[in-house]
């Protein structure tokens, strides 16, 4: 029994290994066919809506493709062409920041060969930044370039959205395919009903965002708006991040401290409402331990970089629900469960 425990455990272990590097090697191909997953779960419920109303399928998937399209190209070249301005004036606001740092430092009259935060400053290459920032763009909207690929797995995912039952019914016996049709219809409707509330939720952040930069005069407030809407897919750490990068910002543009605060008091007071609602609009059950997010964090970011560390969170609230719905894997609900 011992032996057979031990096999068991270096056998998953293994698994795990060659699904990671299976995953690392075909990103290629898994990464936006997971993007087109996420997209059919945010997209079903609008299908549904157009099917209800008697549109015919095929017109109802070809008007959602295009308008998902339309969206998601013209908000990719707006934000990336802000960006690339954002990255060009970045030397601008480095060299803010160390007359900032001098100042704080003559004020407080520290010597200079203490002051090491100057002395990171000055060692600091600007310009590597803004080129880094600008390739960072790149990764984040490299789905962009893989646009085709996502709407095509998109078409058949939602051309064949309800299919799956009828399949089982011919497949199986009566009962069987009843209790498989229950589990796959329970899942579809919680994995959806999350992606859609929790897209929506990011949407009107990221759109609350922008118009509070935008009242209080700060500079490139759709890309801080669309990093905003980005970042609330992942929990607790996104949402702070997501301030933090404006209010440094802000700090840099005014050249003035209450500006910049009452920025970030006004950012983190939109962000307290919205963590009022959230919770009672999804249910607490889908809540993740911060553990399952921080493993979540590190593993998707090592296979897929930035764009992983977006979609780890809603991965994981998938493989949730998923695990929920089946005995046999409740223990591993249980303990992604906060």
């Amino acid at each position: 029994m011992e032996n057979n425990k031990i096999l068991t455990l270096s056998s998953g272990i293994v698994a795990i290994f060659l699904v990671g590097v299976i995953l690392r090697l075909a990103k290629p191909v898994l990464f936006p066919f997971f993007l087109a997953i996420f997209f059919y779960f945010v997209l079903s419920p609008v299908l549904d809506f157009l099917t209800g109303l008697k549109v015919p399928k095929l017109i109802a998937v070809v008007a959602i493709l295009l308008f998902t399209f339309l969206v998601i190209y013209l908000m990719g070249i707006l934000f990336y062409s802000s960006g690339e301005t954002f990255a060009a004036e970045f030397p601008k606001y480095g060299q803010k920041l160390s007359g900032m740092l001098e100042s704080f430092q003559v004020s407080l009259k520290l010597p200079k060969a203490k002051w090491e935060p100057l002395a990171w400053v000055e060692s600091l290459d600007i310009n590597k930044l803004g080129s880094f920032f600008l390739a960072s763009l790149g990764t984040i909207l490299s789905f962009i370039s893989n646009l085709f690929l996502i709407l095509i797995f998109l078409v058949f995912m939602l051309a064949g959205r309800g299919k799956l039952n009828l399949k089982l019914k011919n497949f199986l016996h009566a009962r069987q395919a009843g209790q498989w049709n229950r589990i796959i219809d329970n899942i579809d409707r919680q994995v959806q009903g999350y992606l859609a509330l929790k897209t929506l939720i990011c949407i009107v952040s990221g759109i609350l965002a922008t118009l509070i930069l935008v009242i209080f005069g700060v500079k490139f407030a759709v890309v801080f708006g669309f990093l905003t809407f980005l970042l609330n897919y992942i929990p607790n750490i996104g949402p702070l991040i997501a301030k933090i990068f404006p209010f440094i910002f802000a700090l840099l543009q005014f050249e003035k401290f209450w500006p910049a605060f009452w920025v970030l008091a006004v950012l983190f007071a939109v962000d307290g409402v919205l963590t009022v609602v959230e919770p009672r609009m999804m249910g607490q059950r889908l809540g993740l331990s911060p553990l399952a997010i921080l493993f979540a964090l590190f593993f998707w970011g090592w296979l897929w970089g930035i764009p992983g560390m977006i979609l780890a969170v809603p991965i994981m609230v998938i493989l949730k629900i998923v695990c929920g719905n089946f005995p046999s894997l409740k223990f591993a609900e249980v303990l992604m469960s906060k």
